[in-house]
């Protein structure tokens, strides 16, 4: 999305209103949403990739709904791997 811009533009242009980013991470990147949580000052932290690419990138909405890229990459893969077992004590 923002890979074509100079990298001290990249700093500076990488929010923009909600639907504009999820319109182009669907569109250009085929990502869709993977898993969300709640951050600080109640920033929305969402997950996007694609299964066919690999491709993902990790937003934080802010209340106002300002939507910022924070990173992206490729290799995504989906874990669902579970908690250890509690060790017994001596």
């Amino acid at each position: 999305m923002i890979a074509a811009l100079p990298p001290s533009a990249q700093a500076r242009n990488a929010c923009a209103p909600r639907d504009i980013v999820l319109n182009r991470l669907a569109t250009t990147y085929g990502e869709t949403r993977q898993s969300i949580g709640l951050g600080a000052n109640n920033q929305m932290v969402e997950v996007f990739a694609s299964a066919e690419t690999g491709s993902w990138t990790i937003t934080v909405t802010r209340p106002g709904g300002i939507t910022c890229l924070v990173a992206s990459g490729q290799a995504f893969e989906v874990l669902a791997e579970s908690l250890p077992k509690p060790e017994k004590d001596a």
